[in-house]
């Protein structure tokens, strides 16, 4: 289940961005302070082309659902995510909650957003989340380079549309 991430689930979101396996996979790797949450946050609420989401997991949070481009009368948007991996692995959830979170997430880009494309980016060297993709049906359509920390990495950009999903 997704539901529109609230003040409240902050502390939470900051804590499952910040753990060091999930920075590892993103283009963001330093730890993220108090006040850069709180800036994003304000951006986020200001965006109306971005949503956040929470994913539940047998009723606890567990992870995070970041859509963008989401521009009036848009059919094509971004995603991203992020699990909480402490939390789900203490539980032996985290396969599940990995494949729950991938199918919620596009039911909804495809259900509510009424997008006919959903595009992500990934990281060339994190395999097992191209795996979870190719595994939904994404396509990897496109390689870029990209710097993070000041070093260029390869990153891949998916895509899965409407079509090929149903």
């Amino acid at each position: 289940m997704l539901r529109p991430a609230h003040d409240d689930d902050l502390p939470a979101l900051l804590r499952w961005r910040n753990h060091p396996r999930v920075r590892a996979a993103s283009f963001t790797t330093h730890v993220i302070g108090e006040a850069e949450h709180a800036r994003w946050w304000a951006a986020v609420r200001r965006d109306p082309a971005r949503r956040v989401l929470v994913y539940e997991h047998d009723g606890s949070g567990a992870g995070v659902v970041a859509f963008s481009g989401l521009a009036p009368g848009a059919t094509t948007g971004e995603w991203g995510f992020y699990l909480d991996l402490d939390g789900l692995e203490r539980t032996g959830a985290a396969l599940a909650a990995w494949a729950g979170l991938e199918r919620a997430a596009i039911g909804h880009a495809f259900g509510p957003l009424g997008l006919t494309t959903l595009r992500g980016q990934v990281l060339a060297g994190n395999e097992p989340v191209r795996r979870l993709h190719r595994r939904f049906g994404f396509t990897e359509v496109g390689v870029h380079r990209r710097e993070v920390d000041g070093t260029p990495v390869d990153v891949v950009t998916v895509e899965l549309t409407r079509r090929d999903h149903t």
